[in-house]
């Protein structure tokens, strides 16, 4: 379907409505016939239903890792790839009936891979008689039904975002994701679409769509002024009694929002950025949600309302469609009405199953174009330099993306009234196997590198604030005690905090003594040879992430902002290793910290 949405926008206004769709009269699977045992009283009609779900795909069509140039691989033997999911798509409509199934997604759909920055950026979807977004293109044909609205949607701005909605045959979803002035939904809250029965009523399926507060602070540049993302849990509660109202038997939500309860934002917004089994908890008349959001593997989740006491089931494939969510339901029409029996949720491994080539032969030009484009090269390196380390040891590699910032930045603040205070500069070690090799490098090398869009920006701290920052930053290490050994697979990630939200920060020399308490950790910390001064003004060039508050460090988000771009970082790596021609170490590696314990180092 074509979702207009001038159309829709002028609806909503007048009725809160949503995507209502009714589906054609179609064959009843087996168990919606009617039967009747003997001569006695029939049986009611029973109908089974599958709503099949994937979140997080990210831009993975083949399964192909362009940061390696190869079939992609892991240890675990896992697979990516919306070919590999459609083929299991496919045969689970063949199990069980085309129209007896449902196909949606949890968001985060535009961005991750060089296949989607290149549509956004390289030869935008926006450009007039531009191309259709592979991932459209994709999921056109696989035949979704409707695709909540992820965070990393707003990566590239609403324009392109809009763009990309008009080439879906489905509806983006986002309940809460608000206009800022009106306050009514920007987009389709729900989705509905009739499964018709032999001899009994339609059965009614309403699917909810929720997106991540977190947007506000992430993708800030973008959305402030223009939307805004109340609660999922304040939402629901809104729409699901709607919902029910409208005659849904069935109520599924789509949640880009993990399970665990938790925000990485910390209280910077009065709302939970992982609030699925919240909101599963705190808002009845919910049957299932397909969670998205946190990367992890949830089969099945039972969670008990505690308003009704009745169990809603939620499921969360891994992303990168790696795997697929089933919610099989049983349905029973009594007294006049339809109601579910039972829900039960499974998830299917992609790498079980080939390809479809039918989506591989669609997309195979826009592939070879992004192959061919991650593959040119930009100069070369004296010697080769990885991320094996990073988490736990000074990196050369990380420093390449710290000098970057820093020189983008002292540039940018020339003739301005800051231009004459020193440039510090965060990084974080994205991934564990990025490698630039000796020899040629290629755009493929520098992006595995710098796997994020984010863009750059300055903000002003004063020498207090970045000693608190980076003590913050330092909790990242588990607390090992003098004598003890050390462990690097048992070292870093502490509190379940991601590499992504451990920084480095150079210009400063300091160390980090992980056998003290968090919060007690820097030691030695100076500039340029002296102890740091706290009330000494400093600018940080720091990625849009954390400036808008991505990973809760302190001060930052509230501190003054000097400067800021759209350009990714990435592409600013790029341009410098371009102009330099040669990626020589000595040029820009620093030992700026060190791991302790006592005045020890560790390593």
């Amino acid at each position: 379907m074509s979702l207009n949405r001038r159309k829709f926008l002028k609806k909503s206004a007048v009725t809160g409505a949503g995507v209502a769709l009714a589906g054609a009269a179609v064959a009843p699977s087996a168990e919606a016939a009617s039967a009747t045992a003997g001569r006695g009283k029939p049986k009611p009609k029973r109908y089974s239903l599958t709503v099949l779900g994937t979140t997080d795909l990210h831009g993975h069509v083949f399964n192909w890792d362009y940061f390696k140039d190869a079939e992609y691989q892991d240890a675990a033997g896992n697979a990516q790839g919306l070919a590999r999911i459609s083929t299991m798509v496919n045969a689970v409509r063949k199990e069980k009936g085309r129209d007896n199934t449902l196909l949606l997604d949890a968001g985060d759909t535009i961005q991750g891979t060089p296949l989607t920055y290149y549509y956004a950026k390289v030869d935008p979807i926006t450009a007039k008689g531009g191309p259709v977004h592979p991932m459209a293109q994709a999921m056109n044909a696989i035949g979704y039904d409707a695709v909540a609205l992820g965070n990393h949607e707003f990566n590239y701005g609403i324009e392109t975002l809009r763009k990309f909605e008009e080439q879906c045959r489905f509806p983006l979803l986002g309940a809460n994701a608000l206009d800022a002035k009106s306050l009514k939904p920007a987009f389709p809250p729900y989705f509905i679409k009739k499964f018709h029965v032999k001899g009994a009523p339609p059965v009614k399926v309403a699917v909810l769509g929720l997106t991540n507060p977190g947007i506000a602070i992430w993708d800030k540049a973008y959305v402030q002024g223009k939307l805004v993302f109340p609660g999922l849990e304040e939402q629901a509660a809104k729409w699901v009694p709607k919902l029910r109202s409208m005659g849904a038997d069935v109520v599924v939500v789509s949640a880009h929002s993990g399970s665990s309860g938790t925000s990485s934002y910390g209280d910077q917004l009065p709302y939970v950025e992982n609030s699925a089994a919240l909101v599963a908890q705190q808002v009845p008349g919910i049957d299932a949600i397909l969670v998205g959001h946190a990367h992890v593997e949830i089969p099945e989740l039972r969670v008990t309302n505690e308003k009704s006491g009745k169990t809603v089931v939620l499921s969360e494939p891994l992303a990168f469609a790696e795997r697929l969510s089933l919610f099989d339901f049983e349905l029973v029409f009594e007294r006049g009405r339809w109601s579910v029996e039972s829900v039960a949720a499974s998830v299917r491994n992609s790498n079980a199953v080939a390809d479809d080539r039918r989506i591989t032969k669609l997309l195979k030009d826009e592939h070879d174009v992004v192959v061919a484009y991650v593959n040119q090269v930009v100069g070369t390196a004296t010697e080769t330099l990885t991320t094996a380390e990073a988490r736990y040891k000074d990196a050369p590699i990380i420093d390449l993306i710290t000098r970057v910032q820093e020189d983008v930045v002292k540039a940018a603040l020339v003739g301005t009234e800051y231009a004459s205070l020193p440039v510090l500069s965060q990084a974080s070690p994205f991934s564990r196997t990025s490698e630039i090799p000796a020899g040629n490098v290629t755009i493929r090398d520098l992006s595995g590198l710098y796997v994020f869009d984010n863009t750059l920006v300055a903000k002003l701290l004063t020498g207090a604030q970045v000693r608190a920052y980076l003590e913050f930053s330092a909790e990242y290490y588990v607390r090992t005690a003098v004598g003890a050994v050390v462990d690097v697979e048992k070292l870093t990630n502490a509190g379940g905090r991601p590499d992504y939200n451990y920084d480095y920060v150079s210009g400063l020399a300091y160390d980090i003594d992980i056998s003290q308490a968090a919060g007690s950790r820097i030691k030695n910390l100076s500039f340029e040879g002296a102890a740091l001064d706290d009330a000494r003004q400093f600018v940080l060039a720091v990625n849009n992430y954390r400036a808008n508050g991505g990973g809760a460090f302190p001060h930052v988000a509230s501190a003054k902002e000097l400067w800021a771009e759209s350009t990714e970082i990435r592409t600013r790596i790029a341009e410098w290793v371009t102009a330099k021609g040669s990626l020589d170490p000595a040029e820009f590696a620093s030992a700026d910290w060190k791991l302790t314990r006592e005045g020890t180092p560790v390593f």
